[in-house]
């Protein structure tokens, strides 16, 4: 049973909304950063670097006292208002290829830590504990995490029925991607019964501000009803999600020749050379790589796995090529790969290899919706950079208060 409620949204007026809300700021280049903070007073990104003219900036709780005054700026200046009752929200994102559609809403840790909320990725116990100190300072969210549930029918008629309304936010990002946002008054029983039927929700993006939230509940001690035993989410069907893969580009050979290297290869994988036409694999245990301006397919020879994790293709990898062969023992730390998300363009990725920037080139294929909640029902952990998961959502849109 899925404990979701409507909050008061902290959010910009109508008027400001294209102008306050962001990508996250980690996606911006260190020059675009200083554009838009040069050029644009009121961009959420002012309230998260309140120094960003000093030379030397403070940092932990110092820098986030810095941006919860700034934040207060924002609230007192009257570009960001307080709703004045508990709402769900309406947000739908369509981009040339796709359209997300789902409910931003206020979700209960107790599912996190009983499982009703499923995970599939390891945390990182510093970044856990730097953002709980962040939300305990700053007194706000403003990133919901992604939420994927199986599709509910009486969930959908009622964004149906929504959407057809004016929406109170409707603007289109540089990216060329539509924003809407509408709020929901009249069917706010109806929605939190419906998820009360539901009794598995999976996170798509966002397991360290989700674990970070628990510990913030543990650490208050609070009244289950307070703010800080919940936290913002963006729920969608699961059907709607776009999962992207990761690809892997990886510096030198660990010492072996090439003919080596392949023989290495042959003997885990049927290897077929596909050319210098660009190749992307399709077959099930296949994976694709880009070494010395050809293009090659591999194929698993045997495909008896202990677990689903060890079925995806990132661990078919991992465990034949990158660690026996390659001695990349741990994808997070060795400085020798990189991770490229499925969007980069092939050619792309080509020129990185041909460009000797990159020795050998491994394409995998995006995980079905279907693997990633196979392994989190089984309390597995998938490796890694193992998915790029859309809708990306814009900071600031909506922003969750803690009590």
């Amino acid at each position: 049973m899925a404990k979701v409620r409507p909050f008061k949204a902290i959010r910009p007026t109508r008027d400001k909304v294209h102008l306050f809300a962001t990508r996250s700021y980690l996606t911006y280049s260190e020059e675009t950063l200083k554009e838009k903070l040069e050029n644009n007073p009121y961009t959420f990104l002012h309230i998260i670097n309140p120094e960003h003219k000093k030379n030397k900036q403070k940092k932990g709780i110092k820098k986030y006292k810095l941006i919860k005054d700034k934040f207060n700026a924002f609230v007192k200046s009257g570009v960001l208002q307080k709703e004045e009752k508990k709402l769900f929200y309406l947000y739908r994102q369509q981009t040339n290829s796709h359209i997300f559609e789902g409910i931003i809403a206020a979700c209960c840790v107790d599912d996190y830590l009983d499982g009703t909320i499923k995970i599939h990725e390891h945390t990182i116990t510093k970044r856990e504990h730097m953002f709980t100190d962040y939300l305990a300072t700053t007194g706000f969210n403003a990133d919901p995490v992604l939420l994927a549930y199986k599709e509910n029918d009486k969930i959908k008629e009622v964004i149906k029925k929504i959407s057809k309304h004016r929406a109170e936010y409707n603007f289109t990002t540089t990216n060329k991607v539509q924003h809407q946002m509408w709020l929901i008054e009249e069917d706010i029983n109806l929605i939190t019964k419906e998820f009360e039927r539901i009794d598995k929700i999976y996170i798509a993006d966002g397991h360290h501000r989700s674990s970070s939230s628990a510990l913030l509940a543990k650490r208050r001690n609070a009244d289950k009803q307070a703010n800080s035993n919940y936290f913002m989410s963006y729920l969608i069907d699961e059907s709607q999600l776009n999962i992207i893969n990761f690809n892997r580009l990886v510096c030198g050979l660990n010492g072996k020749s090439s003919a080596e290297f392949l023989t290495k290869i042959d003997q885990n994988f049927s290897i077929v050379k596909k050319g210098d036409a660009i190749y992307s694999p399709s077959k099930k245990d296949e994976i694709g790589m880009y070494f010395e301006k050809n293009w090659y397919s591999l194929t698993l020879k045997q495909n008896k796995f202990n677990s689903v994790v060890d079925s995806l293709d990132p661990s078919i990898l991992s465990e034949n090529i990158l660690k026996p062969i390659l001695n990349i023992q741990d994808e997070k730390t060795d400085k020798n790969i990189t991770f490229f998300d499925g969007t980069l363009d092939f050619e792309e990725l080509k020129m990185k290899v041909d460009s000797e920037e990159f020795t050998v080139a491994f394409i995998l294929k995006p995980i079905p919706i279907e693997a990633l909640k196979k392994v989190a029902d089984n309390n597995e952990i998938m490796p890694p950079k193992s998915t790029y998961i859309k809708p990306k959502l814009r900071s600031g849109l909506t922003i969750y208060t803690i009590e």
